[in-house]
Protein backbone atom coordinates (compact mmCIF):
# COMPACT_ATOMS: atom_id res chain seq x y z
CA UNK A 1 0.00 0.00 0.00
CA UNK A 2 1.40 3.68 -1.17
CA UNK A 3 2.77 5.66 1.96
CA UNK A 4 0.87 9.01 2.51
CA UNK A 5 4.11 11.29 2.05
CA UNK A 6 5.17 13.18 4.43
CA UNK A 7 4.41 17.19 4.54
CA UNK A 8 6.20 19.55 3.00
CA UNK A 9 6.92 23.02 4.97
CA UNK A 10 4.62 25.84 4.52
CA UNK A 11 6.89 28.78 4.12
CA UNK A 12 9.66 27.19 5.80
CA UNK A 13 7.40 25.92 8.64
CA UNK A 14 6.82 22.27 9.32
CA UNK A 15 3.44 21.54 10.45
CA UNK A 16 2.38 19.78 13.78
CA UNK A 17 -1.17 18.50 14.31
CA UNK A 18 -2.29 18.57 17.93
CA UNK A 19 -4.84 16.35 19.32
CA UNK A 20 -6.52 16.25 22.58
CA UNK A 21 -10.52 16.97 24.27
CA UNK A 22 -8.54 19.12 26.90
CA UNK A 23 -9.04 22.84 24.83
CA UNK A 24 -6.83 24.12 27.17
CA UNK A 25 -4.05 22.11 26.31
CA UNK A 26 -4.56 21.93 22.73
CA UNK A 27 -4.61 25.86 23.04
CA UNK A 28 -0.67 25.73 25.26
CA UNK A 29 0.94 23.32 23.05
CA UNK A 30 -0.26 26.12 19.86
CA UNK A 31 1.21 28.71 21.53
CA UNK A 32 4.89 27.11 22.51
CA UNK A 33 4.71 25.36 18.85
CA UNK A 34 3.98 28.85 17.14
CA UNK A 35 6.34 30.21 19.52
CA UNK A 36 9.08 27.95 18.20
CA UNK A 37 8.34 28.75 14.31
CA UNK A 38 5.94 24.99 13.83
CA UNK A 39 2.59 25.89 12.01
CA UNK A 40 -0.09 24.08 14.58
CA UNK A 41 -3.05 22.14 13.56
CA UNK A 42 -5.28 21.27 16.26
CA UNK A 43 -8.37 18.86 16.68
CA UNK A 44 -10.22 18.08 19.58
CA UNK A 45 -11.06 14.27 19.37
CA UNK A 46 -9.62 11.54 17.01
CA UNK A 47 -12.27 11.76 13.54
CA UNK A 48 -11.85 15.39 12.97
CA UNK A 49 -7.53 15.00 13.65
CA UNK A 50 -8.03 12.03 11.33
CA UNK A 51 -9.56 13.93 8.69
CA UNK A 52 -7.46 16.56 8.70
CA UNK A 53 -4.80 14.65 8.65
CA UNK A 54 -6.32 13.22 5.01
CA UNK A 55 -6.27 16.43 3.92
CA UNK A 56 -3.58 18.26 5.02
CA UNK A 57 0.37 18.48 4.94
CA UNK A 58 1.66 16.82 8.34
CA UNK A 59 4.99 16.66 9.79
CA UNK A 60 4.06 15.32 13.25
CA UNK A 61 1.50 14.53 15.49
CA UNK A 62 0.75 14.78 19.24
CA UNK A 63 -1.66 12.93 20.26
CA UNK A 64 -4.06 12.51 23.50
CA UNK A 65 -4.60 8.69 24.90
CA UNK A 66 -7.75 8.95 26.40
CA UNK A 67 -10.17 11.07 24.20
CA UNK A 68 -13.72 10.15 24.24
CA UNK A 69 -14.89 7.44 20.83
CA UNK A 70 -12.07 6.62 19.14
CA UNK A 71 -8.80 7.16 21.67
CA UNK A 72 -5.06 7.77 20.25
CA UNK A 73 -4.32 4.35 20.00
CA UNK A 74 -6.73 3.60 17.64
CA UNK A 75 -5.83 6.74 15.67
CA UNK A 76 -2.27 6.23 15.34
CA UNK A 77 -3.39 2.68 13.66
CA UNK A 78 -5.25 4.29 11.44
CA UNK A 79 -2.42 6.74 10.50
CA UNK A 80 0.24 3.91 10.53
CA UNK A 81 -1.80 2.08 7.96
CA UNK A 82 -1.12 4.73 5.25
CA UNK A 83 2.02 6.57 6.71
CA UNK A 84 5.09 6.99 8.54
CA UNK A 85 4.84 10.37 10.03
CA UNK A 86 5.98 10.69 13.49
CA UNK A 87 3.16 10.05 15.87
CA UNK A 88 4.34 11.38 19.87
CA UNK A 89 1.50 9.94 22.38
CA UNK A 90 1.21 12.86 25.24
CA UNK A 91 -0.94 11.03 28.50
CA UNK A 92 -1.73 11.50 31.56
CA UNK A 93 -1.10 7.81 32.18
CA UNK A 94 2.43 6.69 33.51
CA UNK A 95 1.90 2.98 33.48
CA UNK A 96 4.57 0.92 31.52
CA UNK A 97 0.97 -0.89 29.98
CA UNK A 98 0.17 2.10 27.96
CA UNK A 99 3.63 2.96 27.01
CA UNK A 100 4.15 -0.15 25.69
CA UNK A 101 1.22 -0.06 23.50
CA UNK A 102 1.38 2.76 22.39
CA UNK A 103 5.19 2.54 21.01
CA UNK A 104 4.25 -0.62 19.81
CA UNK A 105 1.47 0.68 18.09
CA UNK A 106 4.08 2.51 15.99
CA UNK A 107 4.28 5.62 18.24
CA UNK A 108 7.66 7.69 17.96
CA UNK A 109 7.22 8.96 21.71
CA UNK A 110 5.43 8.74 24.64
CA UNK A 111 5.07 11.49 27.22
CA UNK A 112 3.63 11.68 30.11
CA UNK A 113 1.01 15.12 30.48
CA UNK A 114 3.18 16.19 33.71
CA UNK A 115 6.10 17.21 31.08
CA UNK A 116 6.09 20.76 30.73
CA UNK A 117 5.15 22.56 27.48
CA UNK A 118 8.89 23.63 26.65
CA UNK A 119 10.03 19.59 27.24
CA UNK A 120 6.70 18.88 24.84
CA UNK A 121 8.59 21.06 22.23
CA UNK A 122 12.31 19.88 22.75
CA UNK A 123 10.72 15.90 21.77
CA UNK A 124 8.73 17.02 19.24
CA UNK A 125 11.87 18.64 17.14
CA UNK A 126 14.01 15.11 18.13
CA UNK A 127 11.21 13.20 16.65
CA UNK A 128 11.84 14.92 13.45
CA UNK A 129 15.26 15.37 13.18
CA UNK A 130 15.83 11.23 13.82
CA UNK A 131 12.95 11.07 11.31
CA UNK A 132 14.82 13.63 9.00
CA UNK A 133 18.12 11.58 9.18
CA UNK A 134 15.55 8.74 8.22
CA UNK A 135 14.17 9.50 5.42
CA UNK A 136 17.68 10.60 4.14
CA UNK A 137 19.19 7.51 4.62
CA UNK A 138 19.43 4.45 2.53
CA UNK A 139 16.00 2.71 1.65
CA UNK A 140 15.90 -0.08 4.23
CA UNK A 141 15.37 -3.29 1.64
CA UNK A 142 15.58 -6.52 2.70
CA UNK A 143 16.15 -9.07 -0.21
CA UNK A 144 14.91 -12.73 -0.16
CA UNK A 145 16.00 -13.75 -3.19
CA UNK A 146 12.60 -13.89 -6.03
CA UNK A 147 10.95 -11.26 -2.86
CA UNK A 148 12.38 -8.18 -1.99
CA UNK A 149 10.58 -6.25 1.03
CA UNK A 150 11.03 -2.18 1.00
CA UNK A 151 10.11 -0.78 4.58
CA UNK A 152 10.10 2.77 3.72
CA UNK A 153 7.24 2.46 0.74
CA UNK A 154 5.43 -0.69 2.41
CA UNK A 155 6.53 -2.07 -1.51
CA UNK A 156 6.98 -6.14 -1.35
CA UNK A 157 7.88 -7.25 -4.78
CA UNK A 158 7.75 -10.87 -6.33
CA UNK A 159 10.10 -11.76 -9.22
CA UNK A 160 10.51 -8.49 -9.67
CA UNK A 161 6.42 -7.38 -9.60
CA UNK A 162 4.92 -5.58 -7.03
CA UNK A 163 2.33 -7.60 -4.84
CA UNK A 164 -1.11 -5.99 -3.30
CA UNK A 165 -1.35 -6.45 0.08
CA UNK A 166 -3.55 -5.47 2.89
CA UNK A 167 -2.33 -3.16 5.36
CA UNK A 168 -2.38 -6.31 7.99
CA UNK A 169 -0.77 -8.98 5.70
CA UNK A 170 2.25 -6.39 5.07
CA UNK A 171 2.45 -5.75 8.53
CA UNK A 172 2.10 -9.56 9.72
CA UNK A 173 4.52 -10.17 6.28
CA UNK A 174 7.11 -7.80 7.76
CA UNK A 175 6.75 -9.11 11.25
CA UNK A 176 8.04 -12.68 10.26
CA UNK A 177 10.68 -11.28 7.92
CA UNK A 178 12.50 -9.07 10.02
CA UNK A 179 12.93 -12.21 12.23
CA UNK A 180 14.12 -15.20 10.01
CA UNK A 181 13.52 -18.64 11.63
CA UNK A 182 12.02 -16.99 14.69
CA UNK A 183 8.78 -19.09 15.94
CA UNK A 184 5.75 -16.74 16.57
CA UNK A 185 2.93 -18.21 18.51
CA UNK A 186 -0.95 -17.69 17.68
CA UNK A 187 -1.20 -15.87 20.60
CA UNK A 188 1.87 -13.41 19.82
CA UNK A 189 0.95 -12.80 16.52
CA UNK A 190 -2.40 -11.78 17.32
CA UNK A 191 -1.10 -9.92 20.94
CA UNK A 192 1.23 -7.81 17.99
CA UNK A 193 -0.94 -7.13 14.98
CA UNK A 194 -4.65 -7.40 16.61
CA UNK A 195 -4.33 -6.22 19.97
CA UNK A 196 -5.14 -9.71 21.06
CA UNK A 197 -9.01 -9.83 19.33
CA UNK A 198 -9.46 -12.71 17.02
CA UNK A 199 -8.50 -16.50 17.20
CA UNK A 200 -6.02 -19.12 15.30
CA UNK A 201 -8.78 -18.96 12.58
CA UNK A 202 -7.68 -14.66 11.88
CA UNK A 203 -4.32 -15.88 11.54
CA UNK A 204 -4.80 -18.94 9.23
CA UNK A 205 -6.81 -16.77 7.25
CA UNK A 206 -4.15 -14.10 6.75
CA UNK A 207 -1.20 -16.61 6.24
CA UNK A 208 -3.17 -18.26 3.74
CA UNK A 209 -4.08 -15.16 1.61
CA UNK A 210 -0.26 -13.87 2.27
CA UNK A 211 1.14 -17.71 0.71
CA UNK A 212 -1.45 -17.08 -2.63
CA UNK A 213 0.43 -13.82 -2.79
CA UNK A 214 3.98 -14.72 -2.33
CA UNK A 215 4.81 -18.66 -2.62
CA UNK A 216 5.79 -20.52 -5.74
CA UNK A 217 3.59 -23.07 -4.35
CA UNK A 218 1.17 -21.92 -1.64
CA UNK A 219 0.37 -26.04 -0.46
CA UNK A 220 4.54 -25.88 -0.20
CA UNK A 221 5.52 -22.64 1.15
CA UNK A 222 9.28 -21.60 1.33
CA UNK A 223 9.13 -18.79 3.09
CA UNK A 224 5.86 -18.76 5.57
CA UNK A 225 5.86 -22.59 6.97
CA UNK A 226 3.99 -23.77 10.06
CA UNK A 227 5.04 -24.74 13.18
CA UNK A 228 2.42 -27.77 13.63
CA UNK A 229 0.47 -27.03 17.11
CA UNK A 230 2.31 -23.35 18.14
CA UNK A 231 2.25 -21.08 15.30
CA UNK A 232 4.11 -19.81 12.16
CA UNK A 233 7.93 -18.32 11.35
CA UNK A 234 9.75 -17.12 8.40
CA UNK A 235 12.39 -19.27 6.35
CA UNK A 236 15.31 -17.37 4.64
CA UNK A 237 18.13 -15.24 5.05
CA UNK A 238 18.36 -11.66 3.66
CA UNK A 239 20.84 -11.36 0.82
Amino acid sequence: MAQKKRGIAVNGRQTVLVVDDDRSIVELMRDFLENDGFRVMTAFDAEEALALFREAAVDCLVADVMMPGQDGFELCRKIRAVSDVPILFLSARDDDVHKIRGLGLGGDDYIVKTASPGEVVARVKAVLRRYGHARNAAPRVLNYGRMQLNFDTREVLVDGEPVALTPKEYDLLRLLSEHPRQVFTYDQLLERLWEGVGDKHTVRVHIARLREKIETDPNEPLYLTNVWGVGYRFEGKPR
